[in-house]
């Protein structure tokens, strides 16, 4: 493909490694027609032919691997700040592409490389704090039992179906990389997929990883204070801001209305605008709300009146499962899908890692769930609450390497909400578990919850089921759909499904 195709829309200066300045239009034209066929952010991949673009990371920069890329025979850089090249050895003379933003360009230029797969389909994206993995699943479910083949981008993993069979590609990031998203978008379009469902973090707005197309549907799922800090955002205001840029990229946005930052996220949309929520003046709303607990299941049951009126039953507890729920009816109705298809697939949505029912016992329920901060576990233990277990019992630990005040924070709310927490580990990283372990002790002690310490994540599983009382919820928080945990560097698998069979196999049952 010839770099003049792939630089529409975007402002660029043109030059040569020798850095010689063109004044003829006839030799930037010259430039323009040289054939590129491959594009690669990393120098490791670059082959004579390919185009290497010149990221600025957290941790590394692509402009100082840009002469690596010249002697392996690179066609064209994509920079945004001044290179030295005077020590390259030079296989040819790659054309030099100068933006301000290399990751826009990297964006737009990945969409055009790829032939502008996101065309082809319908692309929905989900942002918000909370529920967009949960969201993404329940929204596949129902495209797909509708008969609508149905890619899903996110958290956990890539999935698609082909003719040949299921595709599943665990996820490094909740929002690949852009030129990571335009591949996986056209090997969906050719499988035949219709439509793709995917996460879209705050990061990935702020990045311009899904620069270079237009959504169909932009989803607004909820927003409260998560990913501040080193290298994510800056504050909550820029945390805010990166979120609502998706909804100057989508013709129609679907929004949580009874969210109470709303009316911010909407400043400056683009986009057509619907609601969804318990109020009265949402277009979709819920209401005789029901909880339903039966052995193994906890779960709730619910109407919908305005655009769309029927009866859903999820299999998960709690309010914001209605309210993804509600989310996911909002935005298949946008398909055509029949009352029948949506209530079929809601009653049968299951989600890795997202209040995850585990069975081992008819007298207690056992579940896994992702949460991992003191707003998410606050969220899960006053949801499980509502259900009036005989205990509620937290197993969680915190990731070492991170803010300290997450595991006061974390220490503090299950101390305060459960009636026993057993504290063990989780991804200590560099640190040491036990201090780790011992700032939650810092915030549970105060709120006089009763607790013990247990740093072998096995065997603080093995104490919750062997210890487990009729009625009791216990949930294994923090680790979710992750199946490591990281150590000094090095990720060893640990899966706690895996964890729990061994438990119970090793107890003969």
């Amino acid at each position: 493909m010839k770099i003049r195709e792939l630089v529409k829309g975007l402002s660029c200066h043109f030059n040569t490694v020798r850095g010689e300045k063109i004044c003829a239009d006839s030799d930037v034209q010259l430039l323009l027609d040289k054939e590129i066929t491959g594009i690669t952010n990393d120098s490791r991949k670059v082959v004579p032919g390919s185009l290497f673009f010149c990221i600025v990371g957290a941790n590394s920069d692509g402009h100082d691997y840009a002469a690596m890329a010249i002697e392996k025979g690179v066609s064209a850089l994509v920079v945004q700040k001044d290179i030295d090249l005077s020590a390259a050895v030079q296989a040819e003379e790659p054309v030099i592409i100068r933006v301000e933003d290399s990751r826009l360009a990297m964006a737009v230029i990945s969409a055009a490389f790829y032939g502008h797969p996101a065309e082809e389909m319908k692309i929905i994206g989900i942002t918000g704090t909370k529920g967009k993995t949960t969201t993404t699943y329940m929204v596949r479910s129902i495209l797909e039992a509708a008969g609508i083949r149905t890619g899903l981008v996110g958290t956990i993993e890539t999935l698609y179906r082909t003719q040949e069979g299921e595709v599943r590609i665990p996820s490094a990031n909740t929002t690949p990389e852009s030129i990571v998203l335009q591949k996986l978008f056209r090997d969906m379009a050719d499988s035949g997929v219709q439509a793709v469902v995917m996460e879209v973090s705050s990061q990935a707005l702020m990045l311009h990883r899904t620069a270079g197309f237009i959504f169909d549907l932009g989803i607004f799922t909820n927003l409260s204070a998560d990913h501040i800090g080193p290298n994510e955002h800056k504050d909550f205001e820029d945390y805010l801001h990166c979120k609502s840029k998706l909804f100057r990229q989508c013709r129609t946005g679907i929004f949580n209305g009874d969210d109470p930052w709303l009316e911010r996220i909407l400043e400056g949309h683009t986009c057509s605008v619907e609601t969804f929520g318990l109020g009265a003046d949402n277009d979709l709303r819920a209401e005789n709300i029901e909880l339903i607990h039966t052995p193994g299941e906890l779960g709730i049951a619910f109407d919908t009146r305005g655009v769309l009126n029927l009866h859903a039953h999820v299999p998960a507890p709690g309010s914001f499962s209605v309210h993804n729920a509600l989310c996911a009816i909002a935005v298949c109705r946008h398909f055509d899908v029949s009352e029948e298809n949506i209530c079929r697939a809601l009653g049968q949505i299951h989600v890795r890692g997202r209040i995850e029912m585990v069975k081992v016992s008819d007298e207690f329920t056992l579940m896994i769930d992702y949460a991992h901060n003191a707003m998410a576990l606050e969220s899960l233990l006053k949801t499980l609450r509502e259900y009036d277990p005989g205990r509620l019992v937290c197993v969680f630990g915190c990731g070492g390497n991170r803010s300290r005040d997450r595991r006061f924070e974390m220490g503090e709310v299950s101390g305060r909400l459960a009636d026993f927490t057993i504290i063990t580990s989780d991804n200590p990283r560099f640190e040491e578990p036990m201090d780790i372990i011992a700032d939650i002790v810092t915030g549970i002690e105060p709120t006089g919850g009763k607790y013990i310490k247990i740093p072998d994540r096995k065997e603080a599983i093995r104490y919750a089921i062997e210890n487990g009382q009729p009625g009791d919820i216990i949930v294994l928080a923090g680790k979710g759909h992750e199946d490591y945990q990281e150590i000094k560097g090095q990720k060893y698998p640990m899966d706690e499904r895996v964890l729990i069979r061994e438990v119970l196999e090793e107890a003969g049952k």
